[in-house]
């Protein structure tokens, strides 16, 4: 593989999959033809795969680890998490703009998905392994970096093959099994606790599979002779490939801001949700497993619905902003529920709600960000890894706010979960207000 090659050779290959995309050849803003059911199924499992690897540890993995290395300093979680976030926004963006312009006889998103899903492992293996906070630090921001530039890749695959028509069904569908793979990663973590190197490596080993699978089965043409932009890697061209005009981009933009703003609220809700239900148990964070799970369990009808309801109705209808306000206020509404109240039934109703709101709200948005993704024929890897800055940014900042809340009015080991969970609904609903009033060219 090669940045800039010296011969490029004929654009044709005959071993080519025949529905792989064909990128330089269409028109400028002509849209790509119907993907075929086969890829949209891998894509689905490839989604799969790599949640359960990386949001798996988020979920419940990581606090394990945290409550082990550092008891009574769960704040420590917010720290790595961060530190974590920060590595994604960094590597996504950089590796989609090379992706963009690899010129490969596997294609232009391949080598990196490969390369990924290496790295990703080894990540997996140090988080296990760590023996103390610094050396999970580093394995987490490994681990973000890698995985999380293949979730990027994965946006920027479907922005190479899929039109308009399709965006919100296939988002939809991710967005099932983007619910599915927390609550089958935990479900599986419960079991394996007790054994470090398995409670983080058997959800990675799934998305070993589905990646290796993805990479066999979805073929992409010989890249080394399609008319890419080509330019050196200079430090100017590398500072640039983390920012976009929003004035001549106003509408990505927006849609960036809101979901920048509900991942916020999502983070301070998702990150902390496993000690804030040890809280309101009066338990030890290894024995809430079993309730993160019902939790779990329960909302994967919940967010199917959202998702798949909120995709492929905006598809019909022809319309994004009110389904991606609609998942706002009932995630919000599930979250204030959940922070006002000790009754483990309603907590598990405000967590249902909660997770419809972020399958309606995430599918939608997602297809939305596709409508308007700038310069999509030559720079789709570069923009996906921009619109992943609006959840990897959150996740890197939120963390390390959250202490804040946590702190007000409490005494002694306890924490403000209310109040951080009020805090959090309003940041999502926010999000959502800024979508449905400030992008204009998306109805």
């Amino acid at each position: 593989m090669a940045f800039t090659p010296a011969e490029p050779p004929p654009t044709t290959d005959p071993r080519v999959d025949p529905v792989a995309p064909h990128v330089g050849n269409r028109g400028h803003g002509d849209e790509p033809p119907k993907a075929p059911a086969a890829y949209v199924w891998m894509i689905v499992a490839a989604t799969f795969g790599v949640y359960m690897a990386f949001v798996t540890p988020i979920a419940y993995s990581l606090a394990v680890k945290v409550s082990q290395l550092a008891p009574d300093n769960e704040e420590y979680l917010g720290y790595v998490t961060g530190a974590g976030g920060v590595a994604a926004v960094l590597a996504a963006p950089f590796f989609g703009r090379l992706s963009d312009r690899t010129r490969s006889r596997l294609g232009r998103r391949r080598p990196y998905f490969i390369a990924g899903t290496v790295i990703g492992v080894l990540a997996l293996v140090i988080l296990a392994s760590a023996p103390n906070m610094i050396v999970l630090g580093v394995g987490w921001v490994l681990a973000q970096a890698s995985w999380g530039t293949i979730v990027s890749l994965l946006l920027a695959s479907q922005a190479d093959r899929l039109p308009v028509s399709q965006r919100g069904k296939v988002a939809g569908l991710s967005g099932i099994v983007q619910q599915m793979a927390p609550v089958t990663g935990v479900l599986l973590s419960g079991a394996l606790i007790g054994n470090n190197l398995l409670l983080f490596l058997v959800p990675g080993a799934l998305g070993v599979v589905a990646m290796t699978l993805f990479v066999l089965l979805v073929h992409e043409p010989d890249s080394r002779g399609l008319d890419l932009p080509s330019e050196p890697l200079t430090l100017s061209a590398i500072v640039r490939t983390y920012t976009f005009s929003p004035r001549r981009n106003p509408d990505f933009a927006w849609n960036w801001s809101g979901k920048f703003l509900f991942v916020i609220g999502l983070t301070f809700n998702t990150t902390f949700t496993t000690f804030f239900l040890a809280d309101r148990m009066d338990v030890t964070v290894e024995e809430v497993a079993g309730l993160v799970a019902v939790l779990g369990g329960a909302g994967v009808v919940a967010g199917m619905l959202g998702a798949i309801g909120g995709g492929f109705l905006s598809d019909r209808l022809r319309r994004r902003k009110v389904f991606v306000l609609a998942g706002a206020i009932v995630f919000s509404a599930g979250v204030v529920l959940m922070a006002m109240t000790h009754s483990m039934p309603l907590i598990i109703t405000g967590a249902v709600l909660g997770t419809f709101g972020i399958g309606m709200f995430s599918a939608v948005d997602q297809a939305l960000a596709l409508d308007v993704l700038p310069e999509r024929e030559t720079d789709a890897g570069r923009y996906t890894g921009i619109y992943g800055f609006s959840t990897s940014i959150p996740q890197a900042i939120a963390p390390l706010i959250a202490p804040l809340f946590l702190a007000v009015g409490a005494s002694g080991g306890d924490k403000n979960y209310t109040l951080l969970y009020l805090v959090a609904a309003a940041f999502t609903l926010a999000g959502g207000l800024v979508v449905v009033l400030r992008v204009k060219s998306v109805r």
